[in-house]
């Protein structure tokens, strides 16, 4: 679960280079993150922030809008990512499948991922990351999160 908890990581990060508009040399380190997702520019990312940015991630996976999210809208929606075409991005956190990615997160096992669970997932990764338990994410603990989540894929 470990393993696949940072692979959600992976998601969240790829997703917000693509929603915030970062240019393709710019992904990857915490303090990009931070400043894509620190929308009240506090120099933190709120518990808040943070689910703004992973609803965002969903609704851009979920291309028909039945607030479903399938392998297949995963795979598409990371392929469109500027991250995805980066010759400086590591393609470790790319070689775990969507349907891996989704079986993370899918509480209820039908191969899918649903709002609910998503933003369950993504409250999760939150906790996970706020090593201080401040409800803030620093960009030491994002970048933190970034990094257990490369050495994790490249375990695999």
């Amino acid at each position: 679960m470990k393993t696949m908890m940072w692979c959600l990581v992976s998601g969240v990060a790829l997703a917000t280079t693509a929603y915030a508009g970062d240019d393709e040399t710019k992904h990857g380190s915490g303090q990009t993150e931070l400043q894509m997702m620190d929308t009240d520019h506090d120099g933190t990312v709120s518990a808040t922030e943070h689910a703004a940015g992973a609803k965002k991630m969903f609704q851009m996976m979920d291309k028909d809008g039945d607030g479903i999210v399938t392998a297949a809208e995963m795979s598409a929606a990371h392929k469109d990512m500027p991250t995805a075409r980066s010759a400086q991005a590591p393609d470790t956190h790319m070689d775990k499948s969507s349907a891996a990615k989704i079986k993370a997160i899918d509480t209820d096992q039908d191969g899918t991922i649903s709002a609910a669970e998503h933003e369950a997932g993504a409250r999760k990764m939150f906790d996970k990351m706020d090593k201080d338990h401040n409800g803030k994410l620093s960009a030491a603990e994002l970048q933190a999160g970034h990094d257990q989540m490369m050495r994790t894929a490249e375990d695999q």
